[in-house]
């Protein structure tokens, strides 16, 4: 379903991001449903289905970075059962640091002659992840208050 999310996209950035709909949050069901590790493991699979489905690569520990690693923190949901909503926003935060960290290290070239590679790379990451974040948040409060989260599946 994650994946299937992915390509709704809103907005798609030149050097990569976007935003969608909501395509973190099966991820996130599935990490507090089935833990922690079972959401890590899932979420290091989706990663590579983004680099399969849209890869870039400029090396080895660039994609590893931005695509096993950044989404594999997105598992760690699933530590905050009972507190869903924390979880989905500490998880999708690791995610961002982990793309503004690759950022200052394999993307500093983009940023303009003027300004810090590490703000540029906030400012960049941040476009697409602050929306993704909001909307997985409003999302997974939504399932939430409805009761979908605690339902046996």
């Amino acid at each position: 379903m994650a994946t299937v999310l992915s390509y709704i996209r809103f907005v798609v950035f030149p050097q990569g991001g976007s935003v969608t709909l909501a395509s973190m949050v099966p991820l996130i069901i599935l990490s507090y449903r089935r833990g922690w590790k079972v959401g890590i493991f899932a979420c290091l699979v989706h990663g590579l289905i983004q680099f399969y489905q849209d890869p870039y690569m400029l090396s080895l520990a660039q994609v590893l970075l931005e695509y096993p690693v950044a989404f594999g923190v997105i598992g760690l949901a699933g530590i905050f059962k009972g507190n869903e909503l924390i979880g989905a926003v500490v998880s999708l935060g690791l995610r961002f640091l982990a793309h503004t960290l690759a950022g200052v290290v394999f993307w500093s070239d983009y940023a303009p002659p003027d300004m810090s590679p590490i703000l540029y790379s906030i400012i960049y990451n941040g476009t697409y992840m602050l929306p993704e974040i909001i909307i997985s948040g409003v999302f997974v409060y939504a399932l939430v208050k409805r009761g979908i989260l605690e339902m046996n599946l």
